[in-house]
């Protein structure tokens, strides 16, 4: 495992999670007042998607994606400044890591159960080398009960690969059994933080409830991971200029006069309609 050299042991800890199961977490790592005002941006930001033609990309029967921009959420900064975030992307991504995704899933009620895969194909760096070379951070916008479709994650299958994954991310049917039985759920509360490699295969479970279990994503490259161009994040220049010098050193967007609505294109077309 790639441990930074002098790292403590937190940050060895970190380090062997994600290059051992795949994920990571802080728990309490913001207050519910701050989670509170997460959930109210994303509520904002998602009925102003539906809206629009390509403003929310389905991730299953009533599951949907939307990418925002960092000045759709107050709490932005806060989030990729905390220092257990930049922890996280120096020990596994470098000093140099990237910011390049914040977006949200939203799986709502009658959310049926996703295919098993992971977020986009095992990059060679990966397969041949063995480094990790992205993560998503998670920060639910709900205490997460039984009935609301939890997260699902089969620990330590970042490194798995087959010529038969569909589309280098779908594992093919006769190996779903295996990834269940290995599965773990997640029931996080308002306030926890996650961070896991994209490539750890996971699926959304069913929404039995009658509730929305929306979920804030990350996503955070090391240079040259290239998951920027899957992307459309801006931030407007006066926004830029009021950034803390070492947020401004992460985030990897135009600076542009006006923001546009984002129009979605990290289609995963093996989980619109519920099956790779």
């Amino acid at each position: 495992m790639p441990v930074p050299e002098g790292a403590d042991s937190e940050t060895t800890a970190i380090v062997e999670a994600l290059y051992g199961d795949g994920i990571v977490a802080k728990q309490g790592a913001f207050s519910r007042e701050w989670a509170q005002q997460m959930r109210e941006d994303i509520d904002i930001a998602f009925k102003e998607a539906l809206a629009r033609p390509g403003g929310a990309v389905g991730r299953g029967p009533k599951r949907y994606y939307v990418e925002i921009h960092p000045e759709q959420m107050r709490g932005f900064v806060d989030l990729v400044d905390h220092p257990w975030v930049r922890q996280v992307c120096r020990a596994v991504l470098g000093p140099r890591y990237e910011v390049i995704e914040l977006g949200f899933d939203v799986p709502l009620a009658g959310a049926m159960d996703q295919p098993w895969h992971r977020d986009f194909p095992m990059p060679d760096e990966t397969r041949r080398g063995g480094r990790l070379t992205s993560l998503a951070f998670n920060l639910t916008a709900v205490d997460t009960d039984e009935d609301m479709g939890p997260f699902e994650i089969a620990p330590g299958t970042q490194w798995d690969w087959a010529e038969n994954f569909k589309h280098g991310m779908f594992p093919d049917r006769s190996d779903w059994d295996r990834y269940a039985e290995r599965a773990v759920r997640k029931y996080p509360r308002m306030g926890d933080i996650s961070a896991r490699s994209a490539l750890t295969v996971h699926r959304g479970t069913k929404n039995s409830s009658s509730k929305a279990r929306p979920v804030l994503v990350l996503g955070v490259d090391a240079p040259g991971a290239g998951n920027a161009e899957r992307h459309d994040m801006a931030v407007t220049r006066p926004y830029w200029e009021a950034l803390p010098q070492r947020v401004r050193d992460h985030l990897v967007c135009p600076v542009v006069d006006q923001l546009e609505p984002i129009s979605q294109k990290h289609t995963i077309e093996g989980l619109v309609m519920g099956e790779a």
